[in-house]
C-alpha cells in the first residue's frame, strides 16, 4: 500500500498495525518499568497500551494529507501519553479503582503518585511534540500543533469543570450535555487528527476537515460511550459499569430519558443520581428507565447521525487509503462493544 507525497513521489505506508506496534514499543521504552518510581508509575499506566485510538487518528492524519509518518510518530506516542493522563486523572475525580480491566493507578500506586504520573504524561505530550522539530516538521508547524493541542487541553478541562456543574444542578438540557462532551471527549480528537495534519504539512483547509471531522466522531464516541454504560459490564468495558450512577453523571441518554419521561419516571431518575444506595441496584433500576423510554435506542440513532456527519466532513479530503481508514474509525466509534 503507497500514498503520494507532495511533490508526487510515492512512499511507504505501512498499516494500522504495524503504527500502533511501533508506538507500543516506544511508550516501553519512553517510560522504563526499571526506572524510578515516576517511570514505574508511568510504565504501569501505558503499557500495555490500550487502542491507541488516538495515536492511530493522529498517524492517519498525517497520512491523508499526503504527508510522511515517520515525522509525526512522536507526537502519534504523546498523543497517547495525552489520553492516558486524562484517563489518570478521571480515575481519580470518580473513585474508579479499574481501569483497563486492571488496578487503575491511583489504585495501586495512591492518589498523590498518579496525579504526579498524569502531570508527568502531559508535560510528555508536549516534549513529543517538540520532537517532532527533529523528525523534519518546520518550526512554524511545530508552534501551530503546540497552539492546537494547548487549545484541546484547556477545553478538555472546561468540558471537565462543565460535567461536574452540570451534576450538581443536575441539568439535563441536551445542548449543555452536547456542549461538554465536545469539550470533554472530542477535544483529545480534535488535538490528534489537528497535529497530524498540521505537522504533516496539511493546508488550512485540510485541517479543518479534519477538526470538523474529530468534534463530530468524538461526539459519536461519547455518545455510544453512554449507551455501553448501560448495556456492558465492568468485564467487557475493562471499566466499572456502576462509575456513572455512582458518580451521579448525567450522559445523553439520561437526559434524553428525563425529556420524555413521566412525572414519576422523572423523580426516579434524579433519585437514582442523587441518592444513597446500591450502585448496582441503581444502574439496574437507570437502565430500566432508559429503555421503557426508548432513550438507548435514541442515544444509538443520534450516534450514527454524528458518525455519519463525521464521515461527511472528510469528504472535502482527497480519496485515500487513510481517508477510508479514518471513515472506519467512525463506524467502529458506534459499533465497538466496550
Amino acid at each position: 500500500m503507497h500514498s503520494v507525497d507532495a511533490h508526487g513521489a510515492a512512499m511507504a505506508q505501512p498499516d494500522d498495525a504495524s503504527f500502533r506496534q511501533r508506538i507500543r514499543l516506544g511508550l516501553a521504552e519512553r517510560w522504563h518499568p526499571d526506572g524510578d518510581l515516576l517511570d514505574g508509575v508511568c510504565h504501569y499506566a501505558l503499557v500495555p497500551a490500550g487502542k491507541l485510538f488516538r495515536s492511530t487518528l493522529l498517524i492517519e492524519s498525517a497520512l491523508a494529507v499526503g504527508g510522511d509518518p515517520a515525522v509525526v510518530y512522536p507526537a502519534a506516542m504523546g498523543a497517547e501519553c495525552g489520553h492516558v493522563a486524562s484517563l489518570i486523572h478521571d480515575d481519580i475525580i470518580d473513585g474508579d479503582q479499574i481501569r483497563r480491566g486492571r488496578a487503575s493507578v491511583q489504585h495501586k500506586y495512591g492518589v498523590d503518585n498518579a496525579i504526579i504520573a498524569g502531570d508527568a504524561l502531559i508535560f510528555d505530550l508536549f516534549a513529543s511534540l517538540g520532537e517532532c522539530q527533529g523528525t523534519g516538521a518546520p518550526d512554524s508547524r511545530v508552534v501551530w500543533a503546540l497552539r492546537v493541542v494547548a487549545q484541546c487541553g484547556i477545553d478538555l478541562c472546561r468540558g471537565q469543570s462543565m460535567e461536574a456543574e452540570i451534576c450538581d444542578r443536575l441539568d439535563f438540557a441536551l445542548d449543555s450535555y452536547l456542549t461538554m462532551a465536545r469539550l470533554k471527549t472530542a477535544a483529545l480528537f480534535r488535538a490528534a487528527c489537528g497535529c497530524g495534519a498540521i505537522l504533516a504539512g496539511g493546508e488550512p483547509a485540510a485541517v479543518e476537515s479534519l477538526n470538523t471531522y474529530a468534534l463530530d466522531f468524538g461526539t459519536a464516541f461519547q455518545i455510544h460511550d453512554d449507551v455501553l454504560s448501560y448495556i456492558a459490564d465492568t468485564e467487557r468495558m475493562g471499566k466499572p459499569d456502576t462509575s456513572d450512577v455512582r458518580n451521579g453523571r448525567i450522559t445523553f441518554p439520561v437526559a434524553l430519558a428525563y425529556q420524555s419521561a413521566a412525572a414519576g419516571q422523572r423523580r426516579a431518575i434524579r433519585s437514582v443520581l442523587s441518592d444513597d444506595g446500591d450502585p448496582i441496584e441503581k444502574r439496574a433500576a437507570m437502565a430500566d428507565i432508559l429503555t421503557t423510554t426508548g432513550a438507548l435506542d435514541q442515544a444509538t440513532t443520534a450516534a450514527r447521525e454524528y458518525a455519519d456527519s463525521a464521515i461527511k466532513a472528510l469528504h472535502e479530503l482527497p480519496h485515500t487509503p487513510s481517508r477510508d481508514r479514518l471513515t472506519e474509525f467512525a463506524e467502529l466509534a458506534i459499533s465497538r462493544d466496550h
